[in-house]
């Protein structure tokens, strides 16, 4: 029997794609094959490389990284390189004609044939594995749960739907398995994660079924924590509040971008929502869910935005105080409504130092809100640890993106293990504190 290759994955982009890889990684190793992922040196016979093609950077970052593979492979020290994902969903006519060293393209919904392609070109027998297969790629006690894929928002600026095609929400009974499946090997926390989390079941029944689903989540046991991502303001579904009042492991912490506040911007960029709805909507996420965190992404330099537009966001950030917020300059997408029939006048000068100038607004209210915490008590989840220190999370906080929580080595703590900690200290995006309080 032929030896089965060891294969390098390589993941670009969100979190979205990270679970795409994993489920294809489980699929290599029920086969017998060894797999890495993210290796700091990969040294297998095949690379794997999932794209990103969502925003211009990413986009560079996923043709500089399917270049460097080929170039390995033109020397000899790669036998074979695959590539998925989005960036190939969308620009796969142009890519297969300029990167010929490529071995096989295949975008965000077919990657399942790569396997079934590179067993027959290597002269293996194609196998059945059992469903639900997943290399988790995370720590042991958290895990990515993707619930839908593709979007119906369309957005102006946005090339998401244009790649990934309509939404479509996962059976609600398959979701409910993986997260049972999840917990049977060890899982704790889930990172609930669609493009759009509050139009799940829409495209079923013409009904928002997210806060069933989050309900019924947890109440499986073993399920410690919950925290939603990428929700949209626009009809937002009122009863998740509840759910997540209610519901002690569904965490206080919705991730929910909202781009702009000038009501001229928001209609050109077609979000379906205005100024004042926003202001509402923020107000009775407090209201309804004391303490909750929210994290935000907002744009810059939108075709049109005038001083006096991102003087409004401004003043939006200052009242909301996002307790987390990401913010990025308008990038012009092919195919997109914007580019199709804005133009992008808003220099990059202008774009750049208007981010500058709201993140350096919102890293003052970052280390406000962590110095508050100076004095409390928080459960946290213990991630990993490095040099002096074991780095932790509260229910606050997303893997990767948001604030971690810094506790002395010397105290003794277990990697993946809830503990009650009492803050410290604080700097603008981390925490220190102790177990050992009274």
């Amino acid at each position: 029997m032929n030896k089965k290759p060891t294969i390098d994955f390589i993941t670009l982009g969100c979190s979205k794609n990270l679970v795409d890889s994993e489920k294809l990684m489980g699929l290599f190793e029920a086969r017998g094959y060894q797999v890495t992922h993210d290796s700091e040196h990969p040294e297998g016979d095949i690379a794997v490389v999932n794209t990103c093609g969502f925003i211009e950077d990413a986009k560079q970052e996923s043709i500089d990284t399917i270049l460097e593979f080929a170039q390995a492979k033109t020397e000899g020290k790669l036998k074979a390189l695959y590539v998925m994902g989005c960036l190939s969903e969308r620009y796969l006519a142009d890519l297969e004609e300029e990167i010929p060293e490529v071995d096989g393209w295949y975008g965000k919904f077919n990657y399942r044939e790569l396997l079934d392609q590179l067993e027959k070109k290597e002269g293996l027998d194609n196998q059945d594995e059992p469903g639900n297969l997943r290399k988790l790629t995370t720590p042991g006690h958290y895990a990515y749960l993707k619930i839908s894929e593709g979007c119906d928002r369309h957005c102006a600026y946005c090339a998401i739907p244009i790649i990934t095609g309509r939404h479509q929400s996962r059976p609600m009974d398959e979701i409910l398995d993986e997260v049972r499946s999840l917990v049977s090997k060890g899982v704790k926390e889930f990172q609930v994660i669609a493009q759009e989390l509050t139009y799940y079941g829409v495209d079923i029944d013409g009904k928002q079924h997210i806060a069933e689903l989050i309900e019924r989540m947890a109440e499986i046991e073993g399920v410690a924590w919950i925290r939603l991502h990428y929700a949209y303001p626009a009809h937002f579904p009122w009863d998740l509040l509840r759910v997540m009042r209610e519901k002690q492991n569904v965490c206080s912490y919705l991730d929910i971008a909202l781009q702009h506040i000038s009501d001229r911007i928001l209609s050109r960029m077609q979000r379906h929502v205005t100024k004042a709805e926003t202001y509402d909507l923020i107000t009775k996420m407090r209201k309804e869910v004391p303490g909750i965190h929210l994290r935000t992404t907002l744009m810059v330099g939108f075709p049109g935005e005038t001083d006096e537009d991102f003087q409004e966001l401004m003043e939006f950030t200052k009242w909301a105080r996002f307790e987390r917020m990401g913010a990025f300059a308008y990038s012009e997408e092919d195919g997109t409504y914007s580019a199709e029939h804005y133009e992008d006048d808003v220099p990059a000068e202008v774009k750049q130092q208007r981010l500058d100038r709201l993140m350096r607004l919102q890293q003052h209210i970052s280390a406000e809100i962590e110095a508050a915490k100076i004095g409390q008590v928080l459960k946290v989840i213990i991630d990993r640890k490095e040099g002096d220190w074991y780095v932790g999370r509260s229910e606050f906080c997303s893997p990767e993106v948001d604030p971690e929580v810094l506790i002395p080595a010397s105290e003794q703590l277990t990697i993946g293990e809830f503990y009650d900690v009492k803050v410290t200290d604080a700097e603008e995006f981390d925490l220190y504190a102790t177990t050992r309080y009274e």
